[in-house]
C-alpha cells in the first residue's frame, strides 16, 4: 500500500464526475507540483455503451494519465444504489485517513434529472470528512490514525448551473491552460460521450462562461464550504 500523502483528494460518484466537474483543476494542481487523487465511490456500471466495468475502468486509468492523477481509488460501492450509510462514510473516511490530504473536493449540490447517486457522493463527502478526524474509534478505520482535512470545497458538474445558489463562498479557478487537457480526458470516456459530441461543446463553454465572468479565458467555479482568509491579496488577485 501506498502511504505517501495526497496534497488534493476529488470525490465523485462514477469515473467521469471528476473529470467533468474539476479535470482543468487537477490538472493545474498537478502541473503545480502537488499531489492529487481521486476517489470513485462507484464503477459508474451498468450504462448502455459500455461492454463491462473492466473497460469503463481502463478508460478511468487513460484518463487519469491525461490529467496526471497521482492515485485513483475505486471504492466499488454500488452504482444506481449508492446511500449515505454508516458503513460507506467508513470507508471514505478510511481513505481520507490513508492519504491524508488538506483538501477533499466533492459534488455539493443535487444534479436534477441526473443520476440521484450524485447527491448521495455529497453526502458521504461530508460525513466522511467528520468522520476522518474523530478519536477514541479507530477499530473502524483499519489501524490509520485520525486526520483533520483543512479544507473542503464544493463543485458542480460542468453541465449544471454555474453557482449553487445555497451557497455563499464561490471562487473560480482559472483553467485558461488546462481547459484542453481537461477535454482530452472527458474524451477517455469513449463508452459514455461517443454518442454525445455535444458534451464537450456544452463543457468548454461553460468554462468559457465562468472565466469571462472572473475576467480570464477559461474556469471552473467551486464553493468554500465555510470562508477562508488569504495573507496576501496582490498574489491571489494578480
Amino acid at each position: 500500500m501506498n502511504s505517501d500523502r495526497l496534497d488534493v483528494i476529488a470525490v465523485g460518484a462514477h469515473p467521469d464526475d471528476v473529470e467533468i466537474a474539476c479535470g482543468g483543476t487537477i490538472a493545474k494542481l498537478v502541473q503545480q507540483g502537488y499531489r492529487v487523487g481521486v476517489i470513485d465511490l462507484t464503477d459508474g456500471e451498468p450504462t448502455p455503451g459500455s461492454p463491462d466495468p473492466a473497460f469503463r475502468l481502463q478508460e478511468a486509468r487513460k484518463a487519469s494519465e491525461v490529467l496526471g492523477i497521482h492515485e485513483r481509488v475505486l471504492l466499488n460501492l454500488p452504482n444506481r444504489k449508492l446511500f449515505d450509510t454508516f458503513e460507506n462514510r467508513v470507508l471514505l473516511a478510511r481513505e481520507f485517513r490513508k492519504w491524508r490530504p488538506q483538501v477533499v473536493m466533492g459534488f455539493g449540490a443535487k444534479t436534477p434529472m441526473a443520476s440521484p447517486d450524485h447527491y448521495q457522493a455529497s453526502l458521504l463527502t461530508d460525513a466522511a470528512i467528520f468522520y476522518s478526524r474523530l478519536t477514541k474509534w479507530d477499530d473502524y478505520f483499519g489501524g490509520y490514525s485520525p486526520h483533520v482535512i483543512d479544507r473542503h470545497f464544493y463543485f458542480r458538474l460542468a453541465v449544471e448551473p454555474d453557482l449553487m445558489h445555497t451557497e455563499s463562498y464561490h471562487l473560480t479557478v482559472d483553467i485558461s491552460q488546462t481547459l484542453e487537457r481537461k477535454l482530452r480526458a472527458i474524451q477517455c470516456y469513449e463508452s459514455q460521450f461517443a454518442s454525445k459530441p455535444y458534451l464537450l461543446e456544452r463543457v468548454k463553454a461553460s468554462a468559457v462562461v465562468s472565466g469571462s465572468l472572473a475576467g480570464i479565458s477559461a474556469g471552473e467555479v467551486f464553493v468554500a464550504s465555510r470562508p477562508y482568509a488569504i495573507n496576501d491579496l496582490m498574489s491571489v488577485l494578480f
